[in-house]
């Protein structure tokens, strides 16, 4: 997908302030259970793969539902989306909030796939 030169750069001011971390880091913090890694694709996306042991929060619910579903804001919270821009400016907007441990998985869920890195298909971990 080719994105526009504003969208870009949006995206890249969000990522001057948002921690990146690669598929390997993601896969060691979620196999230990030391993070929480949430999907912030649509839910059609969510639906047809995703991040096995992943929990789905879309861009456009996030901010609305991150504080009843993870209260403490301290939580290590690892966040992904297709390719790493949706999912870095989810997590601007999360640190905005007052989240202090949040990172977006650079490569997104075509790094993951990439990778060879565990999946499920359908609902698996909502929520």
């Amino acid at each position: 997908m080719k994105h526009s030169p504003a969208f870009l750069k949006l995206v890249d001011d969000a990522k001057s302030r948002v921690r990146e971390v690669n598929v390997d880091e993601t896969r060691r913090k979620l196999e230990s259970g030391k993070v929480r890694v949430i999907d912030v694709r649509e839910e059609s996306e969510w639906a047809a793969g995703h991040v096995r042991g992943a929990h789905h929060l879309g861009k456009g619910v996030i901010e609305r539902d991150i504080e009843a579903r993870v209260p403490d804001k301290n939580t290590e919270l690892i966040l992904y989306c297709g390719g790493g821009f949706r999912s870095a400016l989810s997590a601007d907007n999360l640190q905005k909030m007052g989240y202090t441990n949040v990172a977006s998985m650079a490569g997104g869920w075509r790094a993951w796939k990439d990778a060879g890195a565990p999946i499920e298909n359908g609902s698996g971990s909502a929520g």
